[in-house]
């Protein structure tokens, strides 16, 4: 193997002025969250939520607020962009329940349901639940579903953006999700984000599913929105790991083929996956990915989002990296690759409240927020089975790589790709692929190098001449305020002239003097947690890690990904800091101690040209 490994004194991720650089490719990353609910959603409002996006925005910034159970909460340190993406089903619905509109108050499904949220506790969940089951199986009253409640909502979601939009400081997007939860629970959601401001979002209301749950009619929605205004918007799909088999299946919604057109409308307004969430993770999943160590990790894979047992095979079609590599395979029969994803992640809180720091982790609903049982208490009740408080993920949040903090430069990082999804921790991860890059491309202004005899993380590398093979610029710094790191991964992708598909997990850089034993496995790095005070120390790890790597597999005929993947070393679990701060007393399968990790948009390779 090719590699060479070192670690870092100071690395600059930034990159200087050097070759004239400076303005021309993104020098900072920006961390935000693209996946938020508040008090405002349906079901957020249902269970007890009565946080607002002024709320959220605030919180956001980094101000102090109350929380739905009455806490103080406020995050170590601000975020740079964020946005509110309510349900556009039932948008304004729970205000006026809540309110106690006469209208609403005629259905006693309605009236009960505000009876619940007073009552709060078990009852608020148990209504909440049966609200996500309704809205899952088509049975929700007809006046929850009249969009005329959405009018005024819409506009209050817009102005709240508008309001806390502070170019260079703090940047907001007015966005929306579309909630399909088609046959019965199966996730099909989309975050839908918007380039531009109040005066062109105002001209539409959202799309919601009680209009269509087909996923191309929601793109031509798109496509309409932005002939009409001038506009620019994109979607983030979400929970491939609670589809059932759904989320990247190999045929339109309907059943019918998969056609070009298809393929270019899903790739051109769905260029990023959310990979994690409070929800679990959907990178990949041990029976997919059965020689990869660390692919079990935040499994909900027990059923859809209702708890519908999982049809024979549906694991295939559910997880991004199985995706990716599908990608490459339907290429070839259809001149276009749909499931060209980069990497996303965002919390989908419902309280407002977006917390992936596992030491101030506030939960996905307010009867979830800090308390001494709520591991034990249900996130989502199903006809058969639940989801426990304690299998909830502190997860996640996104880098983005930028020329500055504003709307127009996040989002169009956003469409290029040029993201990598953390569980947390803000990493700086920085990736490029290229030809004839060596020990010495990690010297100099590196960065700007990369950029330019290169392509940076969600770019597609240029077909190999003879006799050329991919070299990669790989380099990770721990957050500032978090842990060590442990190794550095490059996950590789392909798919062989048989139309087979393949994936290797290479480990590339690590921390310590390990050495990989006869079957190539790296020692684990340590363990220095503190079981009794939920404590860990940094005298294992590294704070840098970098390399740059060869692939020495590489075949120039076939297609494939690459993308990274950074472990820190284990840190405590939101569940063991709950143990320590309430005296709770979990069972013993219940996990207390896990590895953070980021995930790099993948860097594609053809050996066709990429135009």
């Amino acid at each position: 193997m090719n590699t060479y490994i070192r670690l870092v004194v100071s690395l600059s991720f930034a990159g200087g002025a050097a070759c004239g650089y400076a303005e021309s490719h993104p020098n900072q990353v920006f961390f935000g969250d693209s996946h938020v609910h508040t008090g405002w959603s349906a079901d957020a409002g249902m269970d007890g939520a009565v946080l607002t996006p002024d709320d959220a925005y605030r919180f956001a910034r980094g101000e102090e607020v109350t929380s739905n159970s009455g806490q103080k909460a406020q995050l170590s340190r601000p975020y740079d962009w964020f946005m509110v993406t309510d349900h556009s089903d039932g948008m304004g619905v729970i205000n006026e329940i809540v309110a106690g509109n006469p209208e609403m108050m005629a259905n006693p499904i309605l009236q009960r349901w505000r009876d619940a949220i007073s009552e709060g506790g078990e009852a608020a969940a148990s209504a909440k639940s049966e609200l996500i089951i309704m809205q899952s199986n088509g049975e929700l009253p007809a006046t929850v579903m009249d969009p005329k409640w959405m009018v005024s909502a819409w506009e209050k979601t817009i102005s709240a953006a508008e309001k806390y939009y502070d170019p260079g400081e703090f940047t907001t997007f007015i966005a929306f999700e579309w909630t399909v939860n088609s046959d019965g629970g199966d996730n099909l959601h989309r975050n839908v984000i918007f380039r531009d401001g109040g005066d062109r979002t105002s001209q539409i209301r959202p799309l919601t599913t009680f209009e269509t749950q087909d996923p191309a009619r929601l793109w031509a929605w798109m496509a309409e929105y932005e002939a009409n205004t001038g506009g620019q918007v994109l979607a983030i799909p979400h929970n491939g790991n609670m589809s059932n088999g759904r989320m990247f299946e190999e045929q339109q919604f309907d059943g019918s083929p998969m056609t070009t057109e298809w393929a270019t409308l899903r790739a051109r307004y769905e260029p990023l996956y959310e990979v994690t969430q409070i929800k679990g993770q959907s990178e990949s999943h041990p029976m997919l990915s059965p020689d990869d160590e660390f692919a079990d990790w935040d499994l909900w894979d027990r059923g859809n989002l209702i708890l519908k047992p999982k049809p024979e095979g549906a694991l295939a079609f559910e997880y991004w990296r199985e995706a990716l590599k599908s990608g490459l395979r339907l290429e070839d029969e259809l001149g276009v690759n749909p499931f060209q994803y980069g990497a996303n992640a965002a919390t989908d809180t419902h309280t407002g409240l977006s917390t992936p720091e596992d030491a101030n982790f506030f939960g996905k609903f307010k009867t979830l927020e800090p308390n001494a049982t709520r591991w034990n208490f249900p996130v989502i009740e199903g006809p058969t089975g639940d989801y426990m408080g304690w299998e909830q993920a502190a997860s996640g949040a996104m880098g983005v790589w930028a020329t500055e903090n504003t709307r127009e430069a996040i989002w169009d990082a956003m469409k290029r790709k040029e993201t990598y999804a953390t569980t947390g921790p803000r990493m700086t991860v920085r990736f490029f692929g290229g030809y004839g890059f060596n020990a010495e491309s990690l010297e100099g202004d590196w960065v700007a190098s990369g950029y330019r005899d290169g392509v940076p993380m969600g770019g597609m590398m240029a077909s190999a001449a003879d006799g050329q093979v991919p070299s990669f610029v790989i380099a990770a710094m721990k957050d500032a305020e978090g842990a060590n790191l442990d190794r550095v991964q490059v996950i590789k992708g392909w798919v062989d002239a048989e139309g087979q598909t393949h994936e290797h997990v290479y480990d590339v850089a690590w921390a310590g003097d390990r050495e990989p034993d006869d079957e190539g496995r790296l020692p684990p790095v340590g363990n220095t947690v503190n079981m009794e005070t939920a404590e860990y120390t940094n005298d294992i790890g590294a704070t840098e890690l970098s390399t740059v790597w060869t692939d020495p597999d590489f075949d120039p005929a076939q297609k494939a990904f690459y993308y990274l993947r950074v472990l820190e070393i284990p840190t405590p679990r939101w569940t063991l800091y709950d143990v320590v701060r309430f005296g709770a007393e979990m069972d013993d399968n219940i996990p207390l101690v896990h590895q953070e990790r980021a995930f790099t948009s993948p860097i594609w390779y053809s050996p066709r040209s990429s135009s």
